[in-house]
């Protein structure tokens, strides 16, 4: 799970998409042969030289950004300026797992292939970037075959290769040096563990994991054990950048990673500040998703958000990098000014608030009193104590946020969209009667007490139960134990936590990429289990089986939406919302867009700025 909270840019218009072109050049840094005049808007939109943002299409409202793409521009220069709370987990690619990271990190780490730069709340579409297509998939789903595209250099002027490919995605197998980051290449490519990681690798040029073959220097192909239905999801992680092997500096190269695209590293601060300028060596022939059009991009890291928020809007940063959102103080105040309310969006984050209702804690291993509860909760005040549309989101009827494969808009197992959340009381005290607890029960909702707008939401869950005769203790775990104790499952029974508060946001946009970990009940461990309502149903897991493995692209909805159903049906995960976030652009940014791909926020690679 990605913490927090994904080529050209699409701008729909009334109806009408609208291609943003990127400039074509001569070498990274010529100036683009088609750059507008001084008087003359790029793509008749404001942001060419000499324009200020204003009305007219693509220009600046509220929200306007998740439904296209607001002051599209071709002009170059300048400096895009971030802000955050905190630094990245590591801005090693491999490491690094925050989903701010990962799109930051596109600006000087490349992958075979990324998502493509388009509005809306659909699922981020797979598009190429250091491969010149899609892979060439063969033996049944077992191999996939790419060519690089010729041109991609490093910053030192040398060819990305297919070698450099790899050695980056074996880096991943030394877990002892470089730790963080995804394991799912890992998992998919050598599930024995049989690769020792290239540090031990015994090889003379360190590139002994089999999986991966590289016959010639723009050819790599990916040998699977088994079919993997997802696996190009998992080649657009940064974990599946190239690094040239002469240039890794194991566990120090989060301080000064070597770039393969647009932008380098200029200076670094860690928890202070990070300053990137442009690679000369990046050509933009080789490289038809990023726009590149800031001269340099700057991220200063502040004490707290208030301090963040105030910046914004004085104009000395033009976002917020990890776009968590504006500070409850901030929001009433925002919203309720026209002239600053055009200037925020408010996304999806690809985030479900969820309760895992456990299983092994009676009376939840009876199905009846699980959805007891599902029917007793009030979701309009949980949605209230997330902080209301805006900031808490949008009422769950089911576990899939829109921006995920297998999502559907009119699947309302529980009467969520029918009733606008309202509880069906009538309904929860029959299921209470077919669970054998006709007067109710007593169990414990547990919270992260480090966030109090979680505390607020099991407060809500509480008074709400309470009106059908379940009494719930909440019970607040420090935050940063929180998820090492519920994903004990023994000490989960021994303490009677049935009510736990939690969020999950997948690694990558499909339906079964969520919900595997939360249902597969193959995946229940001791320890660390994220499976906390212990659901374990063998049509269920062969459902995950079948998906996992299925190479038919026609089918891949359906099979994410049976997932969703079946998980529905069990009870198990009681959906609250789908989380969205209010967060700011400046006015002078350029061809800002949201994308699903990354939590919810801003294209980074696309934006630009006037000067």
């Amino acid at each position: 799970m990605r913490y927090g909270a994904l080529a050209v840019a699409l701008a729909v218009v009334a109806g009408a998409v609208i291609t943003v072109a990127w400039p074509e050049d001569k070498g990274s840094k010529d100036a683009p042969s088609d750059r507008p005049k001084a008087s003359q808007s790029a793509s008749g939109s404001p942001g060419a030289e000499g324009d200020k943002p204003g009305g007219g299409p693509g220009a600046a409202a509220y929200d306007a950004a998740t439904k296209g793409v607001v002051n599209p521009s071709k002009r170059q220069g300048g400096t895009l300026k971030f802000v955050s709370t905190m630094d990245a987990d590591s801005w090693d690619p491999q490491r690094g797992y925050y989903g701010f990271t990962w799109n930051f990190s596109r600006f000087y780490a490349r992958q075979l292939l990324t998502y493509a730069a388009e509005p809306g709340a659909g699922p981020a579409r797979l598009v190429p970037d250091l491969a010149t297509g899609r892979a060439r998939v063969g033996d049944g789903g077992k191999t996939y075959t790419y060519t690089l595209r010729p041109g991609a250099a490093w910053e030192d002027g040398k060819p990305v290769t297919s070698k450099d490919v790899k050695y980056g995605i074996e880096r991943a197998w030394a877990a002892d040096v470089i730790s963080g980051g995804p394991s799912y290449l890992r998992e998919v490519l050598d599930p024995k563990s049989d690769y020792p990681g290239p540090y031990k690798d015994k090889a003379k040029d360190k590139l002994g994991l089999r999986a991966i073959e590289t016959p010639n220097d723009r050819t790599i192909t990916f040998k699977l054990p088994q079919p993997y239905r997802d696996f190009e999801h998992l080649l657009a992680m940064p974990s599946a950048s190239p690094v040239p092997r002469a240039k890794d500096t194991r566990d120090k190269y989060a301080q000064r990673p070597f770039s393969s695209g647009p932008y380098k590293f200029d200076a670094y601060q860690p928890n202070a500040s990070l300053t990137l300028v442009r690679n000369e060596r990046w050509q933009r022939s080789a490289d038809p998703v990023r726009a590149a059009l800031p001269d340099r991009i700057t991220l200063d890291i502040v004490q707290s958000p208030a301090m963040r928020d105030a910046a914004l809007r004085a104009g000395r940063y033009d976002l917020d990098v990890s776009a968590f959102g504006v500070d409850a103080s901030q929001r009433a105040g925002l919203l309720g000014d026209a002239k600053t309310k055009a200037q925020l969006d408010n996304p999806y984050t690809g985030t479900i608030r969820y309760a895992a209702l456990a299983s092994n804690v009676a009376p939840f291993n009876n199905v009846h009193c699980r959805r007891a509860v599902f029917h007793a909760t009030d979701k309009r005040s949980v949605r209230t104590a997330t902080g209301g549309p805006e900031a808490g989101g949008e009422l769950a009827p089911h576990l899939l946020p829109p921006g995920v494969s297998g999502s559907e808009p009119d699947y309302d197992p529980y009467g969520t969209t029918r009733t606008g959340g309202a509880p069906d009381l009538e309904r929860a005290r029959q299921e209470l009667k077919e669970c054998g607890k006709p007067t109710g029960f007593r169990t414990t909702v547990t919270v992260s007490d480090g966030r109090p707008q979680d505390v607020a939401v099991a407060e809500a869950i509480k008074a709400s139960l309470a009106r059908v005769g379940i009494s719930a203790k909440v019970e607040r775990l420090p935050f940063a134990e929180y998820t090492t104790t519920i994903g004990k499952p023994d000490h989960v029974k021994r303490e009677g936590y049935g009510i736990n508060l939690m969020r999950w946001s997948p690694d990558y946009p499909t339906g079964r990429g969520l919900l595997e970990p939360l249902a597969d009940g193959r995946r229940i461990t001791p320890r660390g289990n994220v499976n906390v309502a212990l659901l374990k149903d063998k049509a269920l897991d062969k459902l995950f089986d079948t998906s996992r493995t299925n190479q038919d692209a026609g089918r891949a909805e359906s099979d994410d939406q049976q997932i969703n159903h079946k998980v529905s049906d069990a009870a198990a995960y009681l959906p609250l919302t789908f989380e969205k976030a209010l967060i700011w652009r400046n006015p002078r940014l350029t061809n800002v867009t949201t994308t699903s791909a990354y939590g919810g926020g801003y294209d980074f690679v696309s934006l630009g700025v006037l000067r």
